[in-house]
C-alpha cells in the first residue's frame, strides 16, 4: 500500500500528468532517464520502481523492460530478469544485448541449451562479440560438451587474439577435459598477456596441485596471494599445498589468516582443527570443530573428530555423546563401535563396552563377506560395486560435499562442481573486461544522508566543524554525512524521501524563498537519483543565499555524476571515468597508459559541452574554497576533476592542500600516490600509497605489490 502511495505521490509531484498525452511522453522519458541514473549507480531497488512507472504508462516500450531486467539480474533475480527480457524481445527483436542478457539469465538458471540459443541469436547481430562468445563457451562446458566449448573459444581467439580471459577459459576447459598439456599452454599464454592477474596464477596452481607438482603450485599460489592478499580461497588452497609439502607450520599460517578474516569459514576451521590435532593442540582443535558443528550441526565428520579429541582430553562422556550421534547416522562404521567400547571401558561401563566390542566384531565380519561379494562399504550403507570404483583413494583430501565418514581425517577442498562454478561465475555474469590492471582513484566526496558501513573502515574520521555546526542547527530532519561511497536506498528510505519531497514542496508553496526547504528537497532529489531536479534546487539555494557552501559543493558533485552517467549504455555497465590505467611494474620513466577505450566516459558527449560542464564544477569548488578555505573535501574533489582533465600537476597541488589541512586524509594520500605513479614519480607514489595503507586503506598495499612485482 505504501509503495502504491509513493508512486502516486511521485508522479503527482514531478510529472503532474501521466495520462496518455504529449506531456506524458516527456515525463515518461524523464522517469526512464532517472531510472537509468539509479541503475548506473547500483541503486537497483529504486531503479526498478522508476521502470515500473514507465512500463505502467507505456507497456509497449522495449527499453524499460531491458533496464528493469538488468536491475533484477544484478539482484540475482534471474527468473525475473529472463521474464523481462522476453517481454523486451517481444517488443523489439533486434536488440542483441537483450539476447546476451537473457542468455546469461538462463545460464544462471541452469538452462544452458536455452542460453546457447540466445547467444547464437545475439551473434547474428554481433558475430565478434567477445562476451557473448565467452559465455557461450561456458554454457557448453556446463553441458559437458568440451569440444564445442573449445571450438567457440578458438573462434573468439581468432577475433580477439589478445583477450586474456579467452585463453584462461580455454585452459580451464582443457583441464576439465584432461588435456593438461594444452591447459598449461593456455594458462602460460594468459599470464604472458597479463602477468598481474591473480586468478590465472591460482588456476594454474590448482592444475599443478592435481598433477602432484607441489613446488610449482606453491610458487603460483604465492604469486596469486602477492597480488590479491585478501582472497581467502587462495590461502585455503595454498594451505593444502603446504600440507602436501609437509610444511604444517605454513599450512597453519594460511588457515589462521583465513579464520582471522572470516571466523565462519568452515573449510579453514575444519582443516585447522585437523592440523591442530596432529601437532597436539587438543583444545585448539576442539574449538575449531565446535565452530564447524555450530555452523553445520550435521557435520558428522567434525563430530567424530571432536569425539577423538575429547577422549584425548579425558572428556569421556562428551566423547561418547558424539559417538552416539555418529553411529546413529553411520550404523555400518565399525571403528566408531570399537572406539566407543574403549571409552566405555575407561568409565567402568564394562557391559556397554563388551556389547559394543562384540557388535563391532560381528558387523565387521558380515561387512567383509559382503565386500568379497563385490559390494562397497561406505560406513553409512552397503552399495553394489561399479567397475573402476573403490571405496577409498590414496589422496589426503576430500571434497566438501563428500560425507564418507571413513575420510574423517582428510583435509577438505572445495567441490569440483563448486570450484568450476566459481571459476566461470564472473564470465557468466558478464562483468569480465579486456583491460590492463585498472587502478581507480578514490571517488569524489558528497554530502548526503547515508554512508556505507564496512567491516573494516580505516578511512579518516568524517569530522568537519562546518558540517557539525550545520547538523546541530537541526535544519534538516536527517543528519548530513560526508562520504565518497554512496549506498543504494532501501525501499523504506526511498518512500521517506518521496514523502519528504512532497513536504518541502508544500513548504515552498507557502514560502518560495525558503532556502533550507530548497536545500532539503535538492538532497531528496539527489539521493533518489533525479540529478537534474537536484541541480535546479541547488541553484535556487545559491541564488537566494550566495554563501551557502554546501549547495555549491553538492551541486558540483551532482554535476560530475551527470557527466559520469552521460557515457552510460546498456551494453557497458562498468564505466569508471575516474581511473588511471597504469602498467604496474618497476620503472623509472613514465608508466604506460592504455589508450582510451570505448567505455571512456566522454564517448557520447560533445567535447565542448563536456569542457563547459567541467568548468562549472571547478567554479563551484573554487567558490566553496573561497567561502571556507579549510574544507578539505573541496580540494580533494577538485583534484579528481583535474585528473579527469589530465591536468595532473594541478591535481597534485589540490591533494597537497587537502593533506596540509588534514594530515590523516587517507584518500588524499591514495589519489596523490596514484597521480605520482602516473607521472612516473614511482618512489614518491609508493610512499604516498604506503601512508594511505597505514591510515587504513588496505587496497593500497595491493597496488604497491603490483608496482614492485618482478
Amino acid at each position: 500500500m505504501a509503495g502504491r502511495a509513493r508512486k502516486v505521490l511521485f508522479v503527482g509531484l514531478l510529472f503532474l500528468s501521466v495520462c496518455f498525452s504529449a506531456e506524458a511522453q516527456i515525463n515518461t522519458n524523464r522517469v526512464l532517464a532517472i531510472g537509468k541514473n539509479a541503475l548506473y549507480f547500483e541503486d537497483y531497488v529504486l531503479s526498478i520502481q522508476y521502470f515500473n512507472l514507465v512500463i505502467k504508462s507505456k507497456p509497449y516500450l522495449a527499453e524499460p523492460y531491458l533496464y528493469r531486467a538488468l536491475a533484477k539480474f544484478s539482484l540475482d533475480d534471474y527468473q525475473g530478469a529472463e521474464s523481462d527480457l522476453t517481454l523486451c524481445i517481444e517488443r523489439n527483436p533486434f536488440l542483441p544485448y537483450a539476447y546476451q542478457c537473457r542468455g546469461a539469465a538462463r545460464q544462471n538458471l541452469g538452462d544452458y541449451t536455452g542460453a546457447i540459443e540466445d547467444y547464437n541469436k545475439g551473434l547474428e547481430f554481433r558475430p565478434e562479440d567477445k562476451q557473448i562468445l565467452l559465455n557461450k563457451s561456458i554454457a557448453y562446458v556446463q553441458l559437458k560438451n568440451y569440444d564445442e566449448a573449445i571450438g567457440v573459444l578458438d573462434t573468439l581467439i581468432t577475433y580477439q587474439p589478445k583477450f586474456m580471459h579467452a585463453y584462461l577459459t580455454r585452459g580451464s576447459v582443457f583441464s576439465e577435459k584432461g588435456d593438461t598439456v594444452s591447459a598449461f599452454a593456455d594458462y602460460d599464454k594468459a599470464l604472458s598477456l597479463d602477468k598481474y592477474y591473480a586468478p590465472a596464477y591460482a588456476q594454474r596452481a590448482m592444475l599443478y596441485f592435481q598433477k602432484d607438482k607441489y613446488a610449482e603450485a606453491l610458487a603460483d599460489f604465492d604469486q596469486a596471494i602477492h597480488l590479491e592478499t585478501k582472497q581467502l580461497g587462495y590461502h585455503i588452497n595454498r594451505g593444502l599445498v603446504r600440507y602436501h609439502l609437509n610444511d604444517l607450520r605454513g599450512a597453519m599460517e594460511d588457515y589462521d589468516l583465513v579464520v582471522k578474516m572470516d571466523a565462519n569459514n568452515q573449510i579453514a576451521r575444519f582443516n585447522r582443527g585437523l592440523l591442530r590435532s596432529q601437532v597436539g593442540d587438543v583444545y585448539g582443535a576442539v574449538e575449531d570443530f565446535d565452530k564447524v558443528i555450530e555452523l553445520e550441526p550435521d557435520n558428522f565428520l567434525a563430530i567424530y573428530n571432536r569425539s577423538i579429541l575429547n577422549e584425548e582430553a579425558h572428556n569421556y562422556r562428551e566423547s561418547v555423546s558424539d559417538l552416539d550421534k555418529v553411529i546413529q547416522e553411520y550404523p555400518n562404521f565399525v571403528p566408531a563401535y570399537y572406539f566407543r567400547s574403549e571409552i566405555k571401558r575407561k568409565i567402568n561401563d564394562v557391559k556397554g563396552a563388551d556389547t559394543d566390542y562384540w557388535y563391532a566384531y560381528n558387523l565387521e565380519q558380515n561387512l567383509q563377506k559382503q565386500k568379497e561379494q563385490g559390494k562397497i562399504i561406505t560406513g553409512k550403507e552397503v552399495l553394489d560395486s561399479k567397475p573402476g570404483e573403490t571405496a577409498d583413494n590414496e589422496h589426503k583430501t576430500r571434497e566438501k560435499s563428500d560425507k564418507n565418514i571413513a575420510k574423517f581425517n582428510r583435509l577438505v577442498v572445495y567441490d569440483k562442481e563448486e570450484e568450476t562454478q566459481s571459476k566461470y561465475k564472473n564470465e557468466i555474469r558478464g562483468r569480465v573486461q579486456d583491460k590492463q590492471v585498472k587502478v581507480d582513484l578514490e571517488p569524489q566526496f558528497i554530502l548526503t544522508y547515508y554512508e556505507r558501513v564496512e567491516d573494516i573502515d580505516g578511512s579518516i574520521s568524517r569530522t568537519d566543524k562546518m558540517i557539525s555546526d550545520f547538523n546541530h542547527q537541526r535544519t534538516l530532519f536527517l543528519q548530513l554525512k560526508i562520504v565518497n561511497h554512496e549506498v543504494p536506498l532501501t525501499d523504506d528510505q526511498a518512500d521517506y524521501h518521496f514523502q519528504s519531497i512532497d513536504h518541502y514542496s508544500l513548504v515552498l508553496d507557502r514560502n518560495p524563498s525558503d532556502v533550507n526547504a530548497y536545500f532539503g528537497r535538492a538532497l531528496d532529489f539527489m539521493v533518489l537519483q533525479d540529478l537534474s531536479e537536484a541541480i535546479e534546487d541547488f541553484t535556487r539555494v545559491v541564488s537566494l543565499d550566495p554563501n551557502f557552501v554546501f549547495a555549491y559543493f553538492d551541486r558540483a558533485a551532482v554535476r560530475y555524476k551527470q557527466i559520469e552517467i552521460t557515457g552510460f549504455k546498456e551494453d557497458n555497465l562498468d564505466i569508471n571515468s575516474l581511473s588511471l590505467n597504469i602498467e604496474t611494474k618497476k620503472q623509472t620513466t613514465n608508466p604506460y597508459v592504455s589508450s582510451v577505450k570505448k567505455e571512456d566516459y566522454a564517448k557520447n558527449m560533445d567535447e565542448t559541452k563536456r569542457t563547459y560542464e567541467l568548468d562549472l564544477i571547478i567554479r563551484d569548488y573554487e567558490t566553496v574554497i573561497q567561502l571556507n578555505p579549510d574544507f578539505v573535501y573541496a580540494y580533494f574533489n577538485r583534484g579528481n576533476i583535474h585528473c579527469l582533465q589530465k591536468d595532473y600537476r594541478s591535481a597534485l597541488n589540490d591533494y597537497n592542500e587537502a593533506i596540509k589541512r588534514n594530515p590523516d586524509f587517507a584518500e588524499a594520500y591514495f589519489n596523490r600516490g596514484l597521480t605520482r605513479l602516473y607521472l612516473g614519480e614511482t618512489n614518491r607514489g609508493i610512499e604516498d600509497l604506503s601512508k594511505a595503507g597505514e591510515l587504513g586503506m588496505v587496497n593500497a598495499y595491493s597496488i604497491i605489490k603490483k608496482m614492485t612485482a618482478e
